[in-house]
């Protein structure tokens, strides 16, 4: 499989460590985001930034080929969370085929957790309406990829509510698949980047969701 690795969204909190801890682990990377003149810091020998379009299946299967594996880490606050999640799992289903890539690793919500059998956080009664119709687009991301054929090895990482960019990073994580974690809840970009970059070069899960958050200083 090919070292490199490209990130949709590499401009956000997130995309930047996935970066960062992709380029400490000596990958190359080729970083998509909307306005590259946004994002020349991100540049290097080993980081190449480029214009993309996560929703177009051509702009995806185009910057994609040649690659060993893909994270979406990108989000857009300007449009409704249902068209943006599902355009782009759309597109990165059809696009990254055409590429011949196999392994996607997307970005969940912890709204979406169950916290008992059938019973997810957003399910609750007091559960702000607003914050339920963005989760909602994680769902229905989550329903298209769950439908998509064989040949997409997926999986999508949910981090905890507070994905805090204060957060002390420990150099590990806990995970468990499709429910909500014990303990504070929380983890720092770096930590989830660490999470994402296990999943990349050695795919343990596939077509779930990985609920992850801090733990000891020891990595899994």
């Amino acid at each position: 499989m090919s070292n490199d690795i490209i990130i949709f969204g590499a401009g956000g909190r997130v995309g930047r460590a996935a970066v960062a801890e992709a380029v400490s682990r000596g990958h190359r990377v080729t970083a998509v985001v909307r306005d590259p003149a946004k994002h020349q810091d991100l540049s290097g020998a080993q980081v190449t930034v480029v214009q993309g379009d996560v929703t177009d299946p051509q702009s995806v299967a185009a910057l994609a080929a040649g690659h060993g594996a893909a994270l979406n880490a990108s989000v857009r606050l300007d449009v409704g969370s249902e068209e943006f999640f599902t355009a782009a799992a759309s597109a990165l289903i059809q696009g990254l085929a055409a590429a011949g890539v196999r392994r996607l690793v997307t970005l969940g919500i912890a709204t979406t957790l169950e916290t008992s059998p059938g019973v997810r956080i957003m399910d609750g009664p007091e559960f702000p309406e607003a914050w339920r119709a963005f989760a909602q687009g994680h769902v229905a991301e989550y329903e298209l990829l769950s439908a998509a054929g064989p040949g997409l090895d997926w999986l999508m990482i949910v981090p905890p509510l507070d994905l805090n960019a204060d957060a002390e990073s420990t150099g590990g994580y806990r995970m468990a698949i499709g429910t909500v974690l014990d303990g504070p809840g929380r983890i720092s970009h770096p930590d989830l980047a660490i999470a994402v970059l296990d999943e990349i070069e050695t795919a343990r899960h596939s077509r779930v969701q990985l609920a992850v958050t801090a733990a000891s200083s020891q990595r899994p």
